[in-house]
């Protein structure tokens, strides 16, 4: 077995919490994909798709701060929990959703698990550091960075199978039953996901302690680049809600929309073995973060004026293989430099600037995509993403990798 893997053979504790978190990201497409193709079908309008991606990132992107608060003052066991929980009753809602009339209640379903969500995504990030010994922590994080990409590929392709041969309904059934089974699991995680401290008796004060972060994060100029840096592909995201209308362009239907976000995973799930030595060389963090933003946009650009499926799925690929490495890198910088005390609040920052530009593009995209040709979109986002790329570039290409100073000095190779 690769070095990297046989963290989960000797850790019982990462490998229940990796494999929660597999089964929540396979929920999350057991949704998505069907019901990103069953709102147009139901209502005769795309935008639709993007009202749905816009609220599951925004609502998500404007609770972060708190939830980032609660992830370092409360249980973060009790909190992936909950957070499970309160998804599950929320796909209930998704089998009312039957007519044009009740569209508007997928938004409300959509909403509610972004709301869980909120939640359950900060208080994972920063358990991750508590489950694994200092030494175990980059290849934890490449195997964990690489959960939404596996379960892109099985949940978005089995999805779009499922909801093909049996209906959007049954693929709703299946990520219910996901996200009790990822309750289960997590409820098995023995070691504490918290640093030894009291937090039990501790009152959130999200104002005071997302203030508390902020000053951290403007302070030192790497943590402001690295939480910031997922914005250029978030900022690009838009090209998401196109997706499912590409496919139906292109003749592919249901099977081509889950193709097309299966791909997205598999890129996302590659990139991060494929670019895991830069993890040990920080000199090559930031060049690599560029090219990383750079190479998902002119993938999109490529998209826009790909006259055929088979090479649409190639660009998709390379595109997310490269923003999958963006997300994994800044990641782990950010995991090896901020104390733990801090860890989920600068998490919740660092997502929340990340899920707001992703909310804002698919708005944007959504506005616009009844009225314009779908490749129009595709390539404004690229274009978008490696504008972005090259601003950041050009302030930040100054700075050295990560310095590890905050978190686990001694993983850090020189």
């Amino acid at each position: 077995m690769p070095r990297t893997f046989t963290v989960l053979t000797r850790n019982r504790d990462f490998r229940r919490l990796f494999a929660a978190e597999l089964v929540v990201f396979g929920a999350d497409w057991f949704v998505m994909v069907p019901l990103l193709v069953l709102l147009p079908e139901l209502t005769g309008h795309g935008f639709w798709g993007g009202l749905v991606l816009a609220a599951d990132t925004g609502i998500n992107a404007l609770l972060l701060p708190y939830t980032g608060t609660i992830a370092d003052r409360l249980d973060r066991r009790k909190i992936l929990i909950c957070a499970n929980l309160a998804s599950f009753a929320a796909v209930l809602v998704l089998f009312t959703v039957r007519s044009a009339a009740t569209a508007p209640l997928a938004l409300v379903a959509i909403g509610a698990m972004a709301v869980a969500k909120a939640f359950y995504q900060p208080a994972s990030s920063a358990a991750l550091p508590n489950v694994v010994d200092p030494a175990d922590l980059p290849a934890a994080n490449a195997i964990a960075g690489s959960a939404w990409g596996t379960m892109t590929v099985l949940g978005a392709s089995l999805g779009g199978v499922v909801s093909s041969a049996f209906g959007p309904y049954a693929s709703f059934s299946v990520a219910a039953a996901f996200l009790l089974a990822a309750a289960l699991i997590t409820i098995l995680v023995r070691r504490p996901l918290q640093a030894g401290r009291d937090v039990a008796g501790e009152r959130p004060r999200p104002v005071h302690a997302l203030a508390e972060a902020l000053r951290y994060i403007l302070r030192r100029p790497r943590i402001t680049a690295l939480v910031t840096v997922k914005s250029a592909v978030g900022l690009g995201n838009g090209v998401l809600t196109v997706l499912p209308l590409l496919a139906v362009a292109y003749g592919a239907g249901e099977l081509g929309a889950g193709l097309l976000f299966a791909v997205r995973g598999l890129g996302a799930l590659v990139g991060p073995f494929v670019m895991r030595p830069v993890l040990a060389r920080p000199a090559w963090l930031f060049t690599g973060l560029a090219l990383s933003m750079a190479l998902y946009g002119l993938g999109y650009i490529g998209v826009a004026f790909a006259p055929w499926f088979p090479l649409v799925l190639l660009l998709v690929f390379v595109a997310h293989f490269a923003g999958g490495t963006n997300w994994v890198l800044s990641n782990f910088a950010l995991q090896a430099e901020v104390p733990d005390e801090l860890r989920g609040r600068v998490f919740a920052t660092d997502m929340m600037l990340a899920t707001l530009s992703i909310a804002v593009s698919q708005l944007g995209a959504s506005a616009v995509v009844d009225h314009v040709d779908e490749s129009v979109v595709l390539a404004v986002c690229g274009l978008v993403t490696v504008v972005y790329a090259a601003g950041w570039w050009l302030t930040t290409r100054r700075m050295a990798g990560f310095s590890g100073r905050g978190n686990h000095p001694e993983m850090i190779k020189p």
